[in-house]
């Protein structure tokens, strides 16, 4: 839903999200739960440095790579879907990446954003495992990308097993419950720079593929009869763009957990101010993700400090409301002469 009156300049927009991020880092880096003061005093205090370097800095670091990757999947998934309502999770990935993480729960115990580095890095493996396994297994059951709407029932039917298989696992051993709550509802608080630099890392590699076929993106807006007319080759770009898509939302919901709503409403907040193509669509959308789960984090922090709200939960009622508002706009405006 794009405004009328939308005509910023796309560079502007992503100078102004840019400087967003910053200051939304910078800000993070100085929230917790002793308020500014270790902010102020991690210049000539040892202990408080630790706290900015160690526990805030990657966290907001963080945060804004896991937004980047979900708006990035967003902007790919509703250009790919040729649907505004499309999100990352729509194949699946969120349902596989949760059974990944029950099962790692069932076989090693523990929370899953405990600190110890070997239960942190099999409970991401086995995230990251399960969303691209469900991911794969919706290609598939559509047999392929070439019919969208096959591809997009196949997510859904894939998304509801995979669930139910997880909410079985923790049935049978109640034991992970809490565990798996824990990552149901999404958090930041366990990043550390290990996980900033492969978020990073992945979103520069998921950037550049997005800028390179979005050409097709734009040429599927137009309807899938015309993108062949114009000679594209559709199928290995449509598996190139599932491939950024599941690797983009694997990553962030391996070191997040899940985080609702970022990747769908980013783009549709970055079509009310702009009128883009698709090149600077997924750059944009990427830079709005980031600022709305660092402005999501810092509310989650500050909401109910000095305890703290889990993120998913927050983006869930923000999002919520977000799309309750676009419905609205959208029957008034529908509604008037």
């Amino acid at each position: 839903m794009t405004s009328h009156g939308a005509r910023c300049s796309p560079v502007c927009i992503a100078a102004t999200l840019l400087l967003l991020c910053v200051l939304g880092i910078a800000l993070g880096s100085a929230v917790g739960s002793t308020g500014f003061e270790s902010w102020l005093k991690a210049w000539h205090d040892d202990v408080a440095w630790q706290i900015v370097w160690d526990i805030r800095l990657p966290r907001s670091v963080g945060a804004c790579a896991a937004g980047a990757l979900l708006g990035l999947a967003g902007s790919i998934a509703q250009g790919l879907f040729r649907n505004p309502l499309a999100d990352p999770y729509l194949l699946g990935s969120a349902s596989g990446a949760s059974l990944g993480v029950a099962v790692a729960l069932a076989l090693l115990g523990g929370n899953p954003f405990a600190t110890e580095w070997w239960v942190r890095l099999g409970l991401t493996g086995a995230a990251f495992l399960g969303a691209v396994l469900a991911v794969l297994l919706t290609l598939v059951l559509a047999r392929g990308v070439q019919h969208t709407l096959r591809l997009l029932l196949a997510g859904v039917i894939v998304g509801v097993v995979l669930g139910a298989l997880a909410s079985l696992i923790t049935l049978m051993r109640p034991d992970v419950l809490q565990g798996m709550q824990g990552f149901l509802l999404g958090s930041t608080s366990f990043i550390g720079w290990t996980s900033c630099v492969l978020m990073l890392g992945v979103l520069l590699v998921c950037l550049v593929l997005a800028f390179v076929f979005s050409r097709v993106l734009d040429a599927l807006s137009l309807g899938e009869s015309t993108a062949l007319s114009l000679g594209l080759p559709l199928a290995p770009v449509r598996v190139a763009l599932v491939a950024v898509l599941a690797l983009a939302t694997g990553t962030a919901v391996a070191q997040t957990g899940l985080v609702a709503f970022v990747g769908l409403a980013a783009p549709h907040l970055v079509r009310s101010l702009v009128n883009a193509k698709h090149k600077a669509l997924v750059v944009l959308s990427a830079l709005m993700g980031g600022v709305l789960l660092l402005a999501a984090d810092l509310l989650a922090r500050m909401a109910l400090a000095p305890q703290e709200m889990p993120v998913g939960v927050l983006t869930a009622v923000l999002g919520g409301g977000y799309l309750l508002w676009l419905m609205y706009r959208s029957q008034t405006a529908g509604a008037q002469p």
